[in-house]
This record gives structure tokens, sequence and C-alpha cells, in this order.
């Protein structure tokens, strides 16, 4: 089962490392993982996407949790999050001028040029993984010079009640 963690912290050095161990210790691969400021002020969040069992789960939680920094961490199935990824596909300016094809397929896929240079342009596409998946394959023939993607970023259905925690409510 693919799970999302989300850990809430204080914003140290070191956190990162700490975390990252616990998750070696179990061996459980670690899918994605993504860090920003929270919605609070000073707050940072950790999103880490794992796939495995609920036993596995909690267990990697209550350990995350006995971190110091660490102020609150919430796990969430797929259907509890709202949940999207970014890519960037640097191709060949020569494709976007010379195929026509190039510019249905970025209209198609609802995404959007952010960059055009002589020798190259980049593109843009926010979605799910299978959206920015189909469009690298679409990209690939047409001179595909770099991709990246990032890690997954969410937001739960319901509220995780942080605010509440850190005010002490």
């Amino acid at each position: 089962m693919t799970y999302t963690i989300s850990i809430y912290t204080e914003n140290n050095v070191g956190l990162l490392n700490r975390v990252s161990q616990i998750f070696l210790k179990r061996h459980i691969n670690i899918a994605s993982i993504t860090s920003s400021e929270s919605e609070i002020p000073d707050i940072f969040r950790f999103v880490i996407i794992v796939n495995v069992s609920k036993e596995q789960v909690i267990k990697v939680v209550k350990q995350i949790e006995k971190q110091i920094e660490v102020i609150s961490v919430f796990f969430h199935t797929d259907k509890q999050t709202i949940f999207l990824e970014t890519a960037l596909y640097k191709v060949k300016s020569s494709s976007l001028f010379e195929e026509r094809q190039i510019q249905n397929i970025i209209k198609e896929s609802r995404s959007n040029i952010v960059t055009v240079k002589s020798d190259f342009f980049v593109i843009e596409k926010t979605g799910w993984r299978s959206e920015t998946e189909d469009l690298y394959k679409k990209l690939k023939p047409y001179g595909l010079l770099q991709f990246v993607r990032s890690g997954r970023i969410s937001v739960t259905k319901k509220s995780m009640e942080i605010s509440k925690i850190l005010n002490g409510k």
C-alpha cells in the first residue's frame, strides 16, 4: 500500500539524515521525498512516500515521532490525500519550430512552455505521475535533452489539526 507520511518539524541540520536512517534500518525504500515551509510560520513539512504495510508505516511513524525536532507526524493513504508532481522537460528548439506535432502534444497535455532559447525550450507539466510519464514518452522522440520530476506534493482531504497541536488546544 502507498502511504504519504507528513512530518512537521523545526528546520534543523541533520534531521533529514536521521529520518532517512529510520527507513534504512527497516529496509524501506523512500519512493519520493519533498520538503518545504508549511502553513505554520517557522515550521517545515517533509512529505515522504513509501510502499509498505500498515504495520510498517505505524512503526516508522512512531520512530520518527521520537526525534526531538519533530512536532507531529501523520500518515495517509492515496484516497485520503490530494497529490500532484511537477516535471520539467528540456527539448531541442528545432523541434518546436520544425515539428508541428510537438505544439499539439504540449497543448493536449495542458503543459506550459516556460522558456524558449535558441538551442532549447523548457516545458512544465503539473499532474499525476502517469501524466508526467506520458508526456515524457511523447517528447522523447523530439530531442528530449533533460528531464526532472519533483517528488509528490500532497495535502490531506481532512484537517490534520497541526495548528491545534501547536497551540496546545
